[in-house]
């Protein structure tokens, strides 16, 4: 790798320019994570074995209930564009995938999970994959271009069959969606039993995703139906273990632009984009919190790995003094033993005359003190003297192994990595501010 490591450019000017702060923000923290040659994933994964998950540009919004309960109607309304088929009959066969991009286009099965890899274990659900189908379009309505919606099959009781296990797969999305929106039809099968298992199911791990609604709300008659319709819902409800809860809360909500007659109704669809628009700020700053708590995580390691090969290179540097030590006692030995022995005049012979006088001179001393035990006990210490000289050999060759060091290139790459880290954690704090921004004044911050 050469030179400084940038951020990678993400789409051209027009596109910067027509988003909004919270769409700049998420796609900032996304490519940080997913650039092809320093992304933060990349980055824990090959350099620190750390797995990393890339965060959404865009929220996801599962959308469950009976058939014609609304679905496809509340998306049309928001995207303010007809892009599901909505009526009685039940036009959701598989999952819908509602999502903004640059042209009005079709997807599906293969493309789809293409487009959303996070979903790519859908394929282990036999025959779903044939019954995904992505619907994109180019609206830019309300909060649209943050979020994804999930358009589910209509739930139906009785010999209603689906072509690949349809609770398993919603229970599957549910535990990757942001929201999760039930809606209750009050003239259809609002109690339908398949309905009120899966969400007794989602809530026993998704309970703060989950939010309630009596859909199609101007149709179901005066405010005492209404009543006792959401009164029967709610009782139905809270026989189920997993969802007798307290603060249940169920808004009545119906399509402006469907309602032919006006009605006294209160419609709370506007407290549903609301929600949508909470869920989205929310994931900003937990997208922005992440963001900074991975970069610190994979500095750390780098830090620690850096530090761990200094440690590395001092233990070497002391385990080589310690093999030459024990080598140098290994080949003493037998030379000291030498010396003592007879065996040492022959060799002070190949000196020259001068020096092999002073030679044995000198090992007068150590001759007399060999002479002084038998030959067996002599014979014993050589034995002795060899065995612990190959002691100190095997000590030096197996006790104190060199510790495996990073090459030069290695740390210069993990150098340049902390470097791009720590700019990543200022870009963050950038990001932060542009999103507070928002609401709060330049003075306050």
């Amino acid at each position: 790798m050469s030179g400084k490591i940038n951020s990678r450019n993400s789409g051209n000017v027009a596109n910067i320019t027509s988003q909004t702060v919270n769409e700049k923000i998420l796609k900032e923290c996304h490519n940080l994570y997913t650039q092809p040659e320093n992304g933060l994933v990349k980055i824990a994964e090959q350099q620190l074995n750390l797995p990393l998950l890339a965060p959404r540009k865009k929220i996801s919004i599962l959308l469950i209930g009976n058939h014609s309960a609304g679905k496809s109607s509340f998306i049309n309304w928001y995207v303010e564009e007809h892009i599901q088929r909505t009526g009685v009959a039940i036009e959701t066969q598989g999952f819908t995938f509602v999502t903004s991009g640059r042209k009005r286009e079709t997807l599906t099965g293969n493309a789809t999970l293409h487009l959303y890899p996070h979903f790519e274990p859908l394929r282990k659900i036999h025959g779903v994959t044939d019954y995904l189908t992505t619907e994109v379009s180019t609206s830019k309505q309300k909060k649209f271009p943050l979020v994804t919606f999930i358009d589910s099959p209509g739930l139906v009781d009785g010999d209603m069959k689906y072509p690949f296990d349809v609770n398993k797969a919603i229970l599957w999305l549910g535990d990757l969606a942001d929201l999760i929106f039930v809606f209750f039809d009050p003239i259809g099968q609002a109690l339908c039993k398949r309905t009120l298992n899966i969400v007794e199911k989602l809530s026993e791990k998704q309970a703060d995703r989950m939010r309630f609604y009596l859909t199609k709300a101007d149709e179901s008659g005066h405010e005492n139906d209404r009543q006792r319709v959401m009164m029967q819902i709610v009782q139905e409800l809270c026989k189920r273990p997993g969802l007798n809860r307290t603060g249940f809360d169920m808004p009545t909500i119906f399509v402006p632009s469907l309602c032919a007659r006006t009605n006294r109704c209160v419609n709370q669809i506007e407290e549903v984009c609301k929600d949508i628009e909470k869920t989205i700020n929310l994931t900003v700053q937990n997208t922005l919190n992440t963001l900074e708590k991975d970069c610190h995580d994979i500095a750390s390691m780098i830090e620690n790995k850096l530090v761990d090969d200094i440690n590395s290179r001092k233990y070497n540097r002391k385990a080589i003094f310690h093999q030459i030590i024990l080598v140098l006692f290994s080949f003493a030995l037998p030379m000291f033993l030498l010396l003592m022995s007879n065996l040492s005049e022959p060799l002070f012979s190949l000196a020259g005359s001068s020096l092999k006088e002073t030679l044995i001179s000198y090992t007068i001393p150590l001759r007399t003190f060999w002479n002084i035990f038998t030959e067996d006990f002599r014979f014993y210490i050589s034995i002795g003297t060899i065995v612990l000289s190959l002691l100190f050999l095997i000590t030096a060759k197996f006790s104190f192994r060199k510790r495996t060091c990073l090459s030069r290139k290695q740390k210069y790459v993990l150098q340049e990595y902390q470097d791009f880290v720590k700019s990543s954690v200022k870009k963050k704090q950038k990001l932060y501010q542009e999103y507070l921004k928002q609401s709060i004044g330049d003075h306050d911050l």
